[in-house]
């Protein structure tokens, strides 16, 4: 089936801008040749070219030029004019969590990416928030996309379309940014290259990118140990020669340097055969958490009153390198018939990172807090490899019936280790409680390991048929098969050594086989839909997405794991795998265009029946976390989008989303392990039916307007303006856990470009009002000895907490942008 284009016209920025921010169906634009105009260009993301207004799914398209008028660098930003889509900026450390339509169980935190959420880089699955150069349009697909897209499109699915290699004009463009940032005491910077040549015209050429990041950071680690084990870091807070002689401070200590590169050779053979070979990469280089201690230690300790809204108090830094690249090959032939298209990747993730650990040994009740020089870190090194082939039939038929048939296969290996140190312990451990032992000369306390294998296939299709000019339907469906195997084990080499009398340098570490687990499904689409005018077209979708099921981090317990007396961190069989879970979406849209295209209203209802869902629980083994699977969940709302052009000069947007998300059936054991905690304890942190669904906003809201006005002549002046806002946000199922309802905020963002044909100028403001605010949590108050059962969960050590925090909104930043374009 092919969609009709459209063309329409107003004032050439204004238009793009108008047309990019504003709805669940922003339309991607490209300015044409004629003044006033744009046109409508089409996307893919339905594996069909076609425009976003009359493509009748939840799809949105920002295009590079609005991109760059509006300052957006990353998903981040995107999201915040995309209504139902919500995504929580944690910093670089960790990967930002992204949630649709509310579809999510997992409590704020680090890790907290529930996986609901599949992301692309062209046709191959890459989960990357990546910085967004050289990209031609973000697409987002709102609502469940098992159909064409499979696995991790529980909520919906986001495609970086990165732009192709030009055949025949050989172009560069420069861009450099320098800003700066409210409480960072350095500046920040950005510089990026693209070239484009053609090596045979017409037929062969290569197109290059490079960028540079540099984030200064603006949260300060003001509470580091000069020496672990030996320092104090908990000293007379009110001795400030305690505090220098045993503490030092590190400046911007959030701070992040990212290089992201691409270089792709494309290959027309023929007219029929169109191939692309790429490589891409990107190193990230962060320095530690973007968490504020502000509010969030004990009042019992005086270090409370000596933290600033902009500082973590944690002992240790917390770097972690990061690096992605993708190897992938993309061909499309022209069959005559049907476009075959086949899409071959090969991906690998690998990081380093270094955490404070000492809280969490604190709060398992060792005896580790009699060490008055307790501290402790952890090193986790990971590595992941993925191998993606995708083979689909597209028809190319004119007449009623289209149709759409594939085949995938996903493969991953991925592995990792983690290492607790706790400095000098060893030491101490001899010579109070009167052991004879082995010290280690690396203070090795726990050591793991880890590795899991998943496997995916499947076989799909679409068929699209036209019953009337005006009337067409789609059925899809989807067959799976997915088998999980994982591997993993620990051991403590401190406490043999100790109190064991092993090697001081032995590490005994036997990796066993965790149960397989495996599934297989279908899953259905049925589309339809209705065009009452040419202006005004109607929708119905019901669609299924699902996620693979798999192995929890957590190593298996040895089978003595009764005579350790629970002093240990492990899973037991039953808590090292879960299930797959399923969505359903059932959706009514309506797409319509008033006053000559002058004023778009785009509309969508929708509830989602979310089965299996897949939560937070933890071992009974040191109360580690895992994921196990609740009965269910639904999300239900209104998804809204306007956008209007008042005259030649300026242009209108807003979008407001509301979603009730919520769990239907109760979770019993959601945040404690089974035979953990007593009734009263138990009937606390169970999850309830109706309990609401953690890390998105019920009310999400956005307005923008575009000033766009010749000057000097030749030059286009554009000024844009942009406030988002959301309403609170809880931070665990239900507030159960000692959750917290964090407060809504409004966002404004300001600014102002000069250009030309070749060049542009660009200053801007983001966070304007420089607005303070939470968006989400690492852990929660029970840590600090004020939630409601802490004292049961609790019992030692609840005044030395510093793993509760939050996570803050990025300061007002101020900025300056140029861009040159060569032709050559």
């Amino acid at each position: 089936m092919h969609y009709k284009g459209s063309t329409f016209g107003y004032s050439l920025v204004a238009g793009a801008v108008f047309t990019a921010l504003t709805s669940s169906a922003v339309v991607a634009q490209e300015v044409t040749v004629d003044e006033k105009q744009v046109e409508t260009i089409e996307v893919t993301a339905t594996r069909r070219s076609g425009t976003l207004q009359e493509v009748p799914i939840n799809i949105s398209a920002i295009t590079s030029d609005v991109l760059a008028q509006q300052n957006i660098e990353d998903l981040d930003s995107v999201a915040r004019w995309v209504p139902g889509l919500t995504v929580t900026d944690q910093g670089g450390r960790n990967d930002s969590p992204i949630i649709v339509r509310g579809l999510n169980t997992n409590s704020s935190g680090p890790g907290s990416d529930g996986g609901t959420v599949a992301t692309y880089f062209g046709e191959i699955p890459l989960f990357l928030n990546m910085r967004l150069l050289d990209v031609d349009r973000v697409e987002v697909l709102i609502g469940p996309q098992g159909t064409l897209y499979g696995a991790g499109t529980l909520g919906g699915a986001i495609r970086y379309i990165p732009k192709a290699v030009d055949l025949d004009f050989t172009t560069a463009e420069i861009t450099g940014d320098v800003f700066t940032m409210e409480e960072s005491n350095s500046l920040g910077g950005e510089g990026s290259f693209v070239f484009n040549a053609p090596i045979i015209e017409g037929e062969l050429g290569v197109r290059a990118s490079l960028n540079y990041f540099n984030n200064p950071g603006f949260i300060d680690y003001n509470y580091v140990v000069q020496e672990g084990g030996v320092s104090l870091p908990d000293p007379d807070w009110t001795d400030s020669t305690a505090i220098s002689d045993n503490l030092r401070q590190v400046e911007d200590a959030n701070g992040e340097d990212t290089l992201t590169g691409r270089i792709a050779v494309r290959w027309l053979p023929t007219d029929t055969i169109d191939a692309t070979l790429t490589y891409f990469f990107q190193t990230q280089d962060v320095e530690g958490r973007s968490i504020s201690h502000y509010n969030a230690l004990s009042d019992e300790n005086g270090l409370s009153a000596l933290v600033g809204k902009y500082e973590s108090a944690y002992r240790y830094e917390e770097p972690r390198e990061k690096e992605d690249s993708l190897l992938s090959l993309e061909v499309k032939a022209d069959l005559g018939f049907a476009e075959l298209v086949s899409a071959t990747g090969y991906s690998k993730f690998e990081s380093d990172g270094q955490r404070d650990q000492t809280d969490l040994l604190i709060r398992l009740d060792y005896s580790y807090e009699e060490f008055p020089a307790f501290s402790s870190y952890t090193e986790e090194l990971s590595e992941r490899s993925t191998l993606t082939q995708e083979v689909r039939l597209v028809s190319l038929d004119d007449g009623p019936l289209s149709w759409i048939v594939g085949g995938f296969y996903y493969d991953t290996d991925s592995e990792g280790t983690s290492k607790e140190f706790t400095p000098n312990f060893d030491v101490y451990a001899i010579e109070v409680w009167g052991v004879e032992g082995n010290y280690r000369p690396d203070s090795l306390e726990y050591f793991s390991a880890d590795e899991i294998d998943i496997t995916e296939k499947a076989l799909f299709g679409e068929l699209t048929y036209e019953i009337t000019d005006k009337w067409d339907a789609t059925i899809g469906l989807r067959a799976y098969d997915y088998e999980v195997s994982a591997r993993s084990g620990v051991d403590l080499p401190l406490y043999y050594s100790v109190f064991e009398g092993r090697a001081s340098d032995s590490i005994d570490l036997e990796l066993t086989e965790a149960p397989t687990e495996d599934d297989s499904g279908t899953l259905f689409k049925f589309n339809t839909s209705y065009k009452f005018t040419s202006d005004t077209m109607a929708y119905a979708t019901i669609s299924e997405g699902f996620r693979i099921g798999g192995a929890n981090g957590a190593p298996a317990c040895p089978d003595n794991v009764d005579d350790l007396n629970n002093q240990i961190v492990c899973a037991l069989p039953d808590e090292q795998t879960y299930g797959a879970d399923t969505t359903t979406n059932y959706e009514l849209g309506v797409k319509t265009n008033f006053f000559n295209n002058k004023l778009q209203v785009n509309t969508s209802l929708f509830y989602v029946d979310w089965e299996d869902p897949q939560v937070t629980g933890a071992t009974v083994n040191g109360q580690q976390t895992i994921t196990v699977n609740a009965e269910g969940a639904a999300s239900k709302g209104l998804e809204l989008s306007l956008r209007g052009r008042a005259n030649d000069y300026l242009t209108m947007y807003a979008t407001y989303a509301h979603t009730k998300a919520e769990l239907t059936a109760d979770a019993p054991f959601l945040f404690t392990a089974q035979g953990e905690a007593g009734t009263e304890l138990q009937d606390f942190y169970d999850g309830k039916d109706g309990d609401r669904l953690p890390g998105s906003a019920e009310h999400q809201f956005s307005f923008g307007m575009t000033y766009s006005q010749e000057v000097f002549g030749d030059k286009m002046l554009d000024v844009n303006y942009g406030i988002t806002a959301q309403s609170d946000i809880y931070t665990t199922v239900g507030l159960r856990q000692d959750g917290e309802a964090l407060p809504g905020y409004a966002i404004s963002n300001l600014n102002a470009r000069i250009s030309s044909e070749t060049w542009s100028v660009t200053l801007y403001i983001d966070n304007l009002f420089d607005k303070y605010a939470f968006v989400s949590t690492r852990r929660n108050v029970s840590d600090i000895g004020e939630g409601v059962y802490d004292s049961v969960l609790q019992p030692n050590g609840t005044e030395l907490s510093r793993n509760y925090g939050h996570y803050i909104l990025t300061p007002r930043t101020v900025g300056l942008k140029f861009n040159y374009k060569f032709d050559m």
